[in-house]
């Protein structure tokens, strides 16, 4: 009975921005989906559009948990709705989740950036708060609580930034705290969880039950790419920042049909990155070349920038002609802003695109070097076809739709 249950889009206080885009992405999508399909049936019944939507209006109306009964019955119905809710915090820091509708039966989508670090409004407060990493987690977990308690029929969590993801291995006498934070998600009943370019694919094997859609934003990237450089001439060259971001760039040099050069760093893990300028890495090298090329090189995240702006300088000191970025979690930790600004002013680099996975103000998407990609029209995408029960393959894959887009540029 997928057809007729709701979908419920419950935004945390730091996911609300990004909620909101899948939101109106979601509905675009029922809405042009619901219009194909009433078309197909009224042509395979030789029935009129508008006796068609009465039929399936009544077919939702007959149901006993029907919640439409005082909507028009020949108008096209949404079963997507924003769900409202009350977000306290405590003077200790304490959270609590108050659902303000009915969720029971309903399947919740709870949308939450562990990464938005401007200062989010409160009930009962007057003053705005900074979220730490920790407690948007902990303010996702009294959410999803909530949400099992008011009788969901299922959670999933969508995370586009997947918390504590770096620390996916040990070296030593350390925490697997990739693996600890789904386990507690599994534990308080998450059926799923939608992420954007996992740090490790690892990750996924440490659930029982749960679930793990790990998106690639690669077509939003690479659509983005085409307006800033000749993706067709024979001056682009693909370089990988280091040896953990091979298989990714080895993607877009593959999708592309262009060379694949690599930057092979080391790093003194005694030492925790500060800043971009005061980071861990010890010496960098070359494989390949980029002489007079232009430079396209990506990364999962951007956190204080030391491996870019390293990466950056090693490249012209190789020739590099110009040189463009690529983050799918554009962090900017510390003063990574003003440092790329800097760095920027100092012709080190042409553009850096990010997604909008990470919530930004005009701070970072009024710089001129910032491009940003939306990636919310994939979120809705995914969403759509789970609550339809359909395949996921295509989306998850997306090299077909990229080159389909490089036909056409």
């Amino acid at each position: 009975m997928a057809d007729l249950a709701q979908i419920g889009i419950l935004p945390c206080p730091g996911g609300m921005a990004f909620a909101q885009k899948v939101l109106a992405n979601l509905e675009n999508i029922s809405r042009e989906k619901l219009e194909e399909r009433v078309k197909i049936l009224s042509k395979s019944y030789q029935l009129p559009r508008a006796e068609i939507i009465r039929q399936m209006n009544l077919a939702a109306d007959i149901l006993p948990t029907a919640g439409y009964m005082d909507e028009p019955i020949d108008q096209q119905r949404s079963n997507i709705v924003l769900v409202p809710a009350k977000y306290t915090r405590f003077p200790n820091g304490e959270f609590k989740t108050e659902i303000l509708m009915s969720v029971r039966n309903t399947e919740i989508y709870i949308v939450q950036d562990v990464s938005n670090r401007y200062p989010l409004q409160f009930q009962k407060t007057d003053e705005p708060h900074e979220l730490s990493v920790n407690d948007h987690l902990f303010c996702l977990l009294v959410t999803v609580d909530a949400a099992l308690q008011a009788g969901a029929s299922q959670v999933t969590v969508i995370l586009p930034t997947f918390p504590y993801s770096r620390q996916h291995k040990k070296k030593g006498r350390e925490s697997l705290s990739a693996a600890r934070v789904g386990q507690m998600l599994e534990a308080f009943g998450v059926n799923r969880i939608i992420t954007l370019d996992i740090h490790s694919k690892e990750i996924e094997n440490c659930f029982n039950h749960l679930r793990l859609e790990n998106l690639h934003g690669g077509y939003q990237i690479i659509k983005a790419l085409a307006g800033l450089a000749e993706l067709k001439g024979e001056d682009l060259v693909v370089v990988a920042p280091d040896t953990g971001a091979v298989d990714r760039n080895k993607f877009f040099a593959s999708v592309l049909s262009k060379p694949l050069a690599m930057l092979y760093k080391e790093r003194d893990y005694s030492r925790v990155a500060q800043s971009a300028e005061n980071g861990n890495i010890t010496e960098m090298k070359l494989l390949g070349s980029v002489a007079g090329k232009t430079v396209f090189m990506s990364d999962d995240m951007l956190g204080t920038g030391g491996t870019l702006i390293k990466a950056m300088r090693k490249l012209k000191e190789y020739g590099a002609e110009k040189i463009i970025c690529a983050v799918s979690l554009p962090l900017f930790s510390a003063e990574a802003v003003d440092i790329f600004e800097s760095a920027y002013q100092e012709g080190l680099f042409y553009r850096i695109i990010g997604t909008n996975a990470v919530y930004h103000d005009e701070s970072v998407l009024g710089r001129e070097w910032y491009i940003s990609a939306d990636i919310t029209h994939l979120f809705a995408r995914i969403i759509y076809r789970l609550h339809y029960r359909r395949s996921l393959s295509s989306l998850l894959d997306d090299r077909s739709v990229i080159k389909d887009l490089l036909k056409r540029s």
